[in-house]
């Protein structure tokens, strides 16, 4: 691993080489916040898939993407006189500082080389310096965000509307919890989860599409929290499952190239088969 100089060195050469791309490259020069959007957010879901398949060299190579895209925006905003990548790396410091009162009086903020507790702790006590576990910080972190003078004035006003629709469930869930809203009893969640199924097969079977809709949300939104309560993420659990689905049809579908027989020639049954060998040699290599 490398030393605290040669990573400030790096970044260094980083920020020089993005400086003078800038300059000097015609698509480099004419980027804006708005055309590098959809790039970061490619970006963003190339590294998720990375960290989904535990790709240490591909997890290496897409956070630099991502790195790439924070200092661009950095730059750009430099380039109008709104800040730079310092003004970045000063602001993220001090909210974790503040953000952290369990590690950092609130005094270090601003600090030039902030000092961790016990520096500071005679000058105020803090309940919560207190937080010994995970899940106190957690909950810290939500109720000192909405102190905060430019933080969330609402609990869920934290949530970005951009989300995939799955993750906002998951983190609205998560964020209404950090307040004392979920359920006493984990496991009084299933009976919402069958309530929703129930209200939704009956909808189906009147064949109503709007309310079958509404249903079918109700229902998916019982199930993200049954996973969440359980401490499973349901995100990550659907693309391990997508995966799942992409192997298994993937040996279908080489099975037909192999014969030589189309998958639209083949049978239900055919491709059952084909599906169980499958999933079979998925158990057998395990």
């Amino acid at each position: 691993m490398h030393t605290r100089e040669e990573k400030l060195e790096a970044f260094g050469r980083f920020l020089d080489v993005l400086d003078t791309l800038r300059e000097k490259c015609p698509w480099d020069r004419k980027q804006t916040n708005q055309s590098l959007r959809t790039n970061t957010i490619e970006e963003v879901f190339e590294l998720s898939d990375a960290l989904m398949k535990d790709d240490t060299p591909n997890i290496c190579k897409e956070l630099g993407d991502v790195l790439l895209h924070v200092c661009f925006y950095s730059k750009i905003g430099e380039e109008q006189q709104q800040f730079d990548v310092a003004d970045v790396c000063q602001k993220l410091t001090d909210k974790l500082i503040f953000r952290h009162p369990h590690v950092y009086h609130p005094s270090q903020v601003g600090a030039e080389n902030p000092k961790p507790l016990p520096y500071g702790e005679d000058l105020q006590h803090n309940d919560m310096q207190n937080a010994d576990t995970a899940q106190k910080v957690i909950e810290n972190w939500e109720q000192i965000k909405l102190k905060e003078k430019d933080g969330n004035k609402r609990v869920l006003s934290g949530v970005p509307d951009a989300l995939p629709s799955l993750i906002k469930a998951y983190r609205i869930q998560d964020k209404a919890r950090n307040v004392g809203f979920d359920w006493e009893d984990k496991g009084d969640v299933w009976k919402k989860v069958h309530e929703e199924l129930g209200e939704l097969e009956q909808e189906l079977r009147k064949d109503d599409k709007e309310n079958s809709t509404q249903e079918l949300g109700d229902f998916l939104f019982s199930v993200i929290n049954a996973a969440r309560l359980y401490k499973i993420n349901p995100d990550d659990a659907l693309e391990k499952t997508n995966q799942k689905f992409i192997r298994r049809f993937n040996y279908i579908e080489e099975h037909s190239i192999r014969q030589g027989k189309p998958l639209t020639e083949m049978t239900l049954a055919e491709m059952d088969n084909l599906w169980n060998e499958a999933k079979k040699q998925e158990k057998d290599s395990l």
